[in-house]
């Protein structure tokens, strides 16, 4: 009798484990089920986007599943990979432009070697001991000459110079803020004679502002991480997929609004007017932009033409602060170099809207380019090699300032 009770709660507690057990593999299967790629046709509302796009989608999945699903083979995995790639590609030019591009300068066009061969180094050396007392004795003036001569083509002079104290030397010898704008002070270097002030002038040049570029490389980089984030977790559900395209569209005019910022301020940099005019406009603009992008209705698919236009529209404002800049530089060559990187980031864009409008080639084959190859992957590339020839332009834009200032 004493051993009916304990048989009567083993049996209880094997019930329950197996009633565990159970519930433990339906839900296994309830994840492995509703993580199945499933047709255009079961999609709920929120996620029909391309009705030319027949297959290979995930609907509603839990969010630890969309995340890892980045590692496996969908319609989205391209669109994701192809702007993180993009993103990581910008945050490596962000390092490399902070730690590098400052201290580049095209040497070759200041024509230093000419400015040596013209000078009189005895001269130069005069006015160095008669300034600089401390500076060590330079006899052999044609050995300084030469080996000024030979560091000038690389871009390591300025480290070298600094090693004979040259330039800590001027600048604590000669009057206060020596170098303290973007090019040096002529006031300044009166006080030296001519022949000094010729041979180091070019040298004390500062790097010109550079928080344009960097707000350029941030929307860049904002931008493309917005849209892998978007294409990978708007699956998960109705309100997350309604957040993550609200920041999608963010990113794009963010990309658009900044990318003005460098043409306009370096272009404009010596025409305040004109440099808030349009940097002004073109923020005011993309502010516009993300709040109709708020609007709920503007998702839809049957508004996908407007959203194209509205952006298109955006970047071809640039147009204008681009043919001013023309105008007033068209004897530069720098002006005419980077308007040509404009140009055909323009024409990445626009033909990157164009796929994105019309949805070829999924349209003329519709379930041929389900996993590769559609439209948007196209626009994706597209809008990479866009952003990257407008860094391009960038360089052009810092080289050309930090030479000549105004």
């Amino acid at each position: 009798m004493g051993g009916i009770p304990q048989t009567s709660a083993e049996s209880k507690e094997k019930f329950e484990e197996r009633v565990l057990i159970t519930k433990q593999g339906k839900k296994r299967l309830w994840k492995k089920v509703k993580c199945q790629l499933i047709e255009y046709h079961s999609l709920p509302g929120f996620l029909r986007d391309n009705e030319f796009i027949r297959g290979h989608y995930r609907s509603e999945w839990p969010l630890k599943q969309a995340i890892l699903s980045i590692f496996e083979i969908h319609n989205e995995t391209f669109n994701v990979w192809t702007h993180l790639i993009g993103f990581f590609l910008f945050l490596f030019l962000t390092i490399y432009t902070a730690m590098k591009v400052p201290k580049v300068v095209d040497l070759h066009s200041l024509y230093l070697p000419d400015v040596l061969r013209r000078a009189d180094l005895h001269k130069v050396h005069a006015g160095l001991l008669t300034c600089l007392p401390s500076l060590p004795n330079m006899s052999d003036l044609n050995k300084f000459r030469q080996d000024l001569k030979t560091s000038l083509p690389s871009m390591e002079m300025l480290p070298s110079l600094s090693g004979w104290h040259i330039v800590e030397l001027l600048s604590n010898c000669l009057p206060e803020r020596f170098a303290s704008g973007n090019y040096t002070d002529v006031c300044v270097l009166r006080s030296v004679t001519d022949e000094v002030a010729n041979l180091i002038a070019p040298l004390m040049r500062r790097p010109i502002t550079r928080w344009p570029f960097f707000a350029f490389l941030g929307g860049a980089m904002f931008c493309l991480s917005a849209s892998s984030a978007c294409h990978l977790l708007s699956c998960h559900s109705e309100r997350l997929s309604y957040i993550m395209l609200r920041v999608d569209y963010a990113g794009i005019a963010a990309l658009i609004s900044t990318s003005f910022y460098p043409p306009v301020y370096y272009s404009f940099m010596c025409y305040p007017f004109f440099c808030k005019l349009y940097l002004g406009f073109i923020t005011l603009l993309g502010i516009i932009t993300i709040l109709v992008s708020l609007i709920p209705i503007f998702q839809q698919p049957e508004f996908r033409t407007l959203r194209a236009v509205l952006f298109s529209g955006m970047a071809m404002s640039g147009i204008f602060p681009i043919l001013h800049k023309l105008v007033i530089f068209w004897h530069q060559p720098e002006a005419i170099h980077t308007a040509g990187y404009e140009m055909l980031m323009g024409a990445f864009y626009g033909m990157g809207a164009l796929v994105y409008a019309t949805r070829v080639p999924e349209r003329w084959m519709p379930g041929k380019f389900d996993i590769a190859g559609h439209s948007h992957q196209l626009f994706h590339i597209l809008v990479v090699a866009g952003a990257y020839t407008h860094y391009r332009a960038g360089l052009v834009y810092l080289r050309w300032r930090d030479l000549e200032g105004c």
